[in-house]
């Protein structure tokens, strides 16, 4: 039976060389087996991490190609960081996008986290919770298809305009625990995500965060009912693929305990459970979708 709750899939990300024909590929069979949602990172390059230098694809970019190669599952950055790009670019872009995908975007933020690549590409890494503040009021300001003008400690836009205009405002996601960014977005977002490794990947673990997250909305005038949340959870799909990935602290999902990982994970309060399969190949997304019964 179909799980309870919406299904989306993350895409491949610096885990290994993927081109762009490979992640095309996810992406249909992602849409083929019934998936709800495919998701994108959003950063520049990872190093000084005792791994080798790598760096993925230009998120935007594989959006607006997923937009046109697909026709049904809902895209989006898992998640934007604000700070990378001016916020008024930033938001002319996710238009542009959304456009392609005929109002399939869902626009997921943040405010980063990665300093390696802020220092690596010229960006300011200082003040990210404020930057982010002032930045989250310019794009959802601008994608309801307001004319702006706002004068910041760090943004600054003047009588701009998105133009063609927006199709809509895309649903907005705040990527974050942190209560200084919780209290800027959740007045005017709609969901909330979190990733596997801040509740330890169980759901008695996404359980206890969401408590806070209720909290959080009390905190900052949110009926907590009114919030949708999202929910990324590791499932290891191949053993030996594992065997060569660094150690974490927790454990992932055993494929053959996805479904009733993920029925739990709807109990404890998610509307959507992304799932990061281990290994993320064409394969491991057409086994997650036979082992939860998506088709």
């Amino acid at each position: 039976m179909r799980p309870p709750c919406r299904i989306g899939i993350q895409l491949p990300e610096v885990e290994r060389a993927v081109g762009w024909p490979e992640v095309a590929a996810i992406a249909r069979a992602a849409e083929e087996t019934g998936f709800d949602s495919v998701w994108v990172g959003d950063h520049h390059l990872y190093r000084d991490d005792g791994r080798p230098e790598r760096g993925p694809w230009e998120a935007w970019s594989i959006l607006a190609a997923l937009a046109a190669v697909t026709d049904r599952v809902r895209l989006g950055p898992l998640v934007a960081c604000l700070n990378f790009v001016e916020p008024g670019v930033l938001a002319r872009v996710a238009s542009t996008v959304d456009a392609i995908a005929d109002g399939r975007l869902v626009l997921a933020v943040g405010a980063g986290w990665n300093r390696a690549e802020f220092d690596a590409f010229g960006i300011a890494f200082d003040h990210r919770a404020a930057r982010f503040e002032e930045a989250f009021e310019i794009v959802r300001r601008l994608l309801a298809g307001e004319r702006v003008t706002f004068a910041g400690r760090y943004q600054r836009v003047k009588d701009a305009v998105v133009l063609p205009a927006p199709m809509r405002r895309p649903p907005l996601v705040i990527g974050s625990n942190g209560p200084r960014m919780l209290a800027a977005a959740l007045p005017h977002v709609q969901a909330w995500n979190t990733w596997f490794d801040d509740y330890d990947n169980r759901p008695d673990g996404f359980a206890e965060l969401r408590a806070r997250i209720d909290a959080a909305c009390a905190t900052a005038g949110r009926d907590p009912a009114t919030l949708e949340r999202s929910a990324c959870l590791l499932v290891r799909v191949d053993e030996r693929a594992a065997a060569e990935r660094p150690t974490v602290g927790f454990d992932a999902v055993r494929l053959g305990d996805a479904a009733a990982t993920i029925g739990a994970m709807a109990e404890a309060g998610a509307d959507e459970v992304i799932v990061v399969a281990d290994p993320i190949t064409e394969t491991s997304v057409r086994s997650v979708a036979a082992a939860i019964e998506l088709g």
